[in-house]
């Protein structure tokens, strides 16, 4: 089994937050929506929103390195009775080719989502995970605000990365190769998650002069911000992943 490149993608992203005003929001409690933490595939951890509207981000590290992300498998989903399943999974591994998935799970509302993911060809990674109560904060902008050090990258390799949220919303970064991107980034309705839209400047930047849209998740606790943005075709995604100074 393959996949799970190792090391992260990238440029791009943004910002989250963690917290902000402890107003409890709603997931809906006949679906998998919510925010997962738990493994995948051999010793590699796993941080998993599933949105309102079933689309789905599952952030992997690399083995035996929780710190350090390898990938996104994103899609939308199909939520019925206490079973998930998607068809169009798509793997965005650092530094490796996408690769097609599906995913077929069992979850229970605010408590579990396990299940497997099958690639072209027959490999498989299983995951299991449980409900994290990060899920029922609502976010706000000035919450997230602040300076991030750490990696982005794509299917092309990784870069050292920083970003500057602005209590705004708007973003500015830089990869250490000179490639520079900015941004906004907006909460959703619910949940820790924020939506986020992030342009590249062109010259050194792997991505060209392009724009992406995706999400991302500020980890309270431990200070750190995972977001992702798959191109409009979802042949590969811009990641990054740091730690706020």
């Amino acid at each position: 089994m393959k996949h799970l490149a190792s090391v992260i993608g990238v440029v791009a992203i943004l910002a989250v937050s963690g917290c902000g005003d402890s107003v409890p929001a709603t997931p809906s409690v006949s679906t998998a929506e919510g925010l997962w933490s738990g493994t995948i595939g051999t010793n590699r951890t796993l941080t998993a929103a599933v949105l309102d509207d079933g689309t789905y981000y599952f952030f992997y590290s690399v083995p035996a390195n929780p710190l350090q992300i390898a990938g996104v498998i994103q899609g939308t989903g199909a939520s019925s009775d206490g079973s998930f399943t998607s068809t169009d999974a798509r793997d965005f591994g650092i530094g490796a080719a996408t690769l097609n998935a599906t995913i077929s799970a069992t979850y229970q509302n605010r408590q579990f989502l396990n299940g497997t993911i099958t690639y072209a060809g027959g490999a498989f990674m299983a995951f299991t995970s449980t409900f994290n109560t990060a899920y029922l904060t609502i976010p706000t902008l000035p919450s997230v605000a602040g300076f991030y050090f750490g990696q982005a990258g794509s299917s092309g390799g990784v870069q050292s990365a920083n970003i500057n949220v602005i209590g705004d919303g708007t973003f500015t970064g830089a990869e250490i190769n000179g490639c520079a991107f900015s941004g906004t980034v907006a909460p959703r309705i619910r949940g820790n998650i924020f939506n986020q839209s992030v342009t590249f400047g062109g010259g050194a930047c792997f991505f060209g002069v392009s724009s992406f849209q995706g999400i991302a998740f500020f980890d309270l606790a431990n200070r750190r911000l995972l977001a992702t943005a798959p191109n409009s075709n979802r042949t590969d995604a811009a990641t990054f992943f740091g730690t706020r100074l």
